[in-house]
């Protein structure tokens, strides 16, 4: 069984470790508060203090046969997200390539924003990257840090390319039971999938220097989700706009009018074809827990 050293272990990387561990192997969780220490040992994670942009506290942290990056900036800004996920990642690559016993193996978690606007037509693993903003350039930077650098120092990294994450605490029903919802797809994934899918790669030694796009099996028009989710949960189908109408708000930051101009259907064939099978194949058995939650009275938001 490995060691594995998942460096920011939030919201995937904690279920992630729970994964590992209770596959028999010896789970690291890195993080930089007392919150998040407090988090990771009650994951049941053997928790240690670092931060990816200090390379002083990463020479701690122990020898590992697998490394998982899945820091984040704590949504804010390009300059920020640089210093976290390029110049953070290269610092831990920097800091493992230096040691005798050098990790096997690398994961980066990056995003499906790197693709840019397609139109609504699929991309998959070998459609050429077209990130819109500065943040989205800086994860296609650390992607080639993860992959290119990550090889020059001699550790074979894997990009786990996430779509739209939900799941406990993040299914966010009042965005779509309330409306108003704009027009366009949901590519999404499941965060037991997310993780199971990191894992899975490591355990079956697949995607070695490669990209691997994380998404369910069905990418979504909005519209006919919000409606779906209204007749689960028993409620009138909310309020819809075209993205025209979107877009006529004068109101509207510069970061939502991109979001909303940058359609794109994710494909998830490639992961398929490596042998992963989903828990959650698409939203209707990802959002059970939730619906039944709200058909219950309970918030959703505490599932």
């Amino acid at each position: 069984m490995a060691r594995v050293v998942i460096v920011g272990c939030g919201y995937v990387g904690l279920e992630l470790g729970r994964q590992l561990r209770g596959a028999g192997h010896d789970v690291v969780g890195v993080r930089r508060s007392d919150a998040g220490l407090d988090a990771v040992a009650d994951a049941g994670l053997e928790p240690h203090r670092a931060d990816a942009t200090d390379p002083e506290s990463l020479g701690e942290l122990p020898d590992a046969e697998w490394v998982v990056f899945a820091a984040s900036s704590g949504g804010r800004g390009a300059a920020a997200a640089r210093e976290v996920y390029v110049e953070g990642l290269r610092n831990v690559v920097a800091e493992y390539a230096s040691r005798v016993s050098s990790p096997d193996r690398l994961v980066y978690t990056s995003s499906t924003g790197v693709y840019g606007d397609h139109d609504g037509a699929f991309v998959d693993e070998g459609t050429p990257l077209d990130p819109q903003t500065d943040k989205t350039r800086v994860l296609a930077d650390a992607e080639r840090v993860a992959t290119e650098e990550a090889a020059d120092a001699g550790i074979d990294g894997t990009v786990a390319r996430f779509a739209g994450l939900y799941g406990p605490n993040r299914y966010r029903l009042d965005r779509y039971l309330d409306g108003p919802v704009t027009e366009g797809y949901l590519n999404m994934v499941h965060r037991d999938d997310a993780a199971g899918a990191v894992a899975f790669c490591l355990e079956s030694d697949c995607a070695r220097g490669e990209v691997v796009l994380v998404v369910d099996d069905e990418p979504v028009d909005k519209w006919e989700f919000a409606d779906w989710l209204a007749a689960e949960c028993g409620v009138d189908t909310p309020p819809k706009r075209t993205t025209e109408e979107r877009l006529a708000d004068p109101d509207l930051s510069a970061a939502a009018r991109r979001r909303i101009e940058t359609t794109k259907r994710c494909s998830n064939t490639r992961l398929r074809a490596l042998g992963y099978a989903f828990a959650y194949p698409t939203h209707r058995e990802g959002y059970r827990a939730a619906i039944e939650a709200y058909l219950s009275g309970t918030d959703a938001a505490d599932v």
